[in-house]
């Protein structure tokens, strides 16, 4: 992907830089929504196991995954994104976060968003065929496909077929990852935005979708992640399409919530700006 389409982050800071020792320390806050098993040496080697194809050297795998799961925090996203994709499918997950995150917040161009998260699509198959035991292996493959059908309409995404394909992938994360925040967000959104677009009778019918299911996904979200911007985001975002101007005041509520949330890293900054502009 060309660098000049690479819009820097507008809000680097300090706090976000995990160098050394701070990224395993911070780990487990980090990476409370999707649950990302800290990239050591142990956890590489049992990786690589399952996939020999996938390299040799466990150690300086692990060391080169650590530093673009850095970059990618600090908000070096193209940085993250080259060095998740010289480690092929162990590095895909760091790769379609940080090429995703920004397609989401620094790229205007819907056709250029459209690319990039066809690029990330293609990346996380890869990476579901190399590593199909890691729930992140498919919850990228959902997220990525869910970013393109939000670009295409949502009634372009269900005749091509891709509401399932994500449904399917957001199953297979939550198998495996019971607690994935985020796979409970994206699952809770893929509900209420196909009620939103075909109405609640017709999204029961022919999709196995509710309102309900929506907000009782989304609700364990924040459950899960009371402390992570999206969760708060994704659930206002969800009540509009829902319910429309009827629960404005609450999805208010739960964007402002959002906004005052201290970020831990890069990602959560524009999460929490994302937020703030909304009820600005």
């Amino acid at each position: 992907m060309a660098k000049s389409s690479w819009a820097p982050f507008p809000k680097p800071d300090k706090a976000f830089d995990y160098a050394g020792d701070k990224l395993a320390k911070a780990w487990p806050k980090l990476h409370a929504g999707d649950q990302e098993p800290f990239p050591d040496d142990k956890h590489v080697a049992k990786l690589i196991k399952a996939n020999p194809a996938l390299g040799k050297d466990a150690g300086k795998l692990a060391a080169q995954l650590q530093d673009a799961w850095r970059a990618f925090h600090r908000g070096d996203f193209h940085e993250a994104y080259d060095a998740g994709v010289a480690l092929k499918a162990l590095g895909a997950s760091v790769a379609i976060k940080a090429g995703g995150i920004h397609a989401t917040y620094l790229v205007d161009n819907d056709k250029d968003k459209i690319a990039r998260y066809e690029a990330l699509a293609k990346l996380a198959d890869t990476a579901v065929a190399a590593l199909p035991d890691e729930a992140n292996s498919h919850y990228r493959r959902a997220f990525a496909l869910g970013r393109y059908s939000q670009c295409i309409s949502i009634t372009k995404a269900l005749a091509q077929g891709i509401a399932g394909k994500v449904k399917e992938s957001l199953d297979n994360t939550l198998k495996l990852a019971p607690k994935h925040a985020e796979a409970r967000t994206a699952l809770g959104l893929y509900h209420a935005e196909i009620v939103g677009k075909v109405g609640g009778m017709l999204a029961k019918l022919t999709y196995g979708a509710s309102a309900g299911e929506a907000e009782k996904q989304l609700k364990e979200a924040l459950k899960l992640t009371p402390d992570s911007p999206i969760a708060h985001v994704e659930y206002a975002n969800a009540l509009l399409l829902l319910h429309g101007d009827k629960q404005e005041d609450a999805a208010a509520e739960a964007y402002a919530k959002a906004a005052k949330l201290k970020p831990k890293d890069a990602m959560e900054a524009l999460d929490a700006a994302f937020a703030k502009d909304q009820i600005e």
